[in-house]
């Protein structure tokens, strides 16, 4: 590694073990929140740390390669998500450990990579506990913040979601139901596609299935939710009808 991009990791490095609370470990663990080499840093102290060193995609490769999870949360902050190939991305799934490695990494480098889409279905049927969350965190943040991806993308990911719904690992089930509910509040005609998958993964009668359909069922029929995608539906059809002036 050339000296400046040595000299860089080392001052980040700095920066997160200046900012380190060991003394909070036990109280993370408690929330799954686990790994060697985990310093304790919060959320918005990474955030921080990242706006200081800007994007950098050698710098993010690097501090991947420390194996720090707080290090590996700060590098998908960094990274050039353009510069991601694929083999990096699938290299970096299987060196998920925890899941809010996981989670933040898929919601901030591999959300901006083009090749997002085609990570969540090679990983949606992986072996790998993590590789799996992985596919389904990403495609739960997508339905969030892909603005771009039509019904027909979301509808086909629901039978990815169907085919995942018996999986018992608990860091699997959980990220299953998280896309499911993700993409039933898109709009109108997503809630009833996922209200519609929600009832045959109920039909599947293993374990994992009834809590996840139970879960996504409870949440996508509330009234809450069904009352803001109709205020999502009517403030879409005034925007079609009066058209910004030219």
């Amino acid at each position: 590694m050339p000296a400046a991009d040595t000299h860089r990791l080392a001052a980040a490095l700095a920066l997160l073990q200046q900012n380190a609370h060991p003394e909070a470990l036990e109280g993370l663990a408690r929330f799954g929140i686990t790994g060697d080499k985990r310093l304790g840093l919060s959320m918005p102290e990474i955030r921080r740390i990242a706006r200081t060193l800007g994007h950098d995609q050698t710098l993010a490769q690097a501090l991947w390669d420390t194996g720090i999870p707080e290090a590996r949360i700060v590098a998908g902050l960094v990274a050039e998500p353009a510069q991601l190939s694929s083999r990096q991305m699938d290299a970096w799934a299987k060196g998920f450990a925890s899941w809010d490695v996981c989670d933040q990494v898929c919601g901030s480098a591999f959300l901006a990579s083009p090749l997002a889409w085609r990570k969540v279905q090679a990983w949606a049927s992986h072996r790998d506990e993590f590789v799996r969350r992985a596919a389904f965190a990403l495609l739960a943040t997508l339905a969030v913040h892909d603005k771009q991806a039509s019904d027909d993308d979301f509808v086909a990911a629901l039978a990815w979601i169907e085919a995942a719904a018996d999986d018992e690992r608990n860091f699997v089930k959980k990220a299953v139901n998280w896309a499911l509910r993700n993409i039933g509040k898109r709009n109108p005609a997503l809630n009833k596609a996922a209200i519609a998958t929600a009832h045959r993964i109920q039909q599947q009668g293993s374990r994992p299935a009834r809590w996840i359909a139970a879960d996504a069922l409870r949440e996508l029929g509330s009234a809450a939710v069904q009352t803001r995608l109709q205020v999502r539906l009517k403030g879409h059809g005034q925007r079609k009808n009066h058209p910004a002036p030219a």
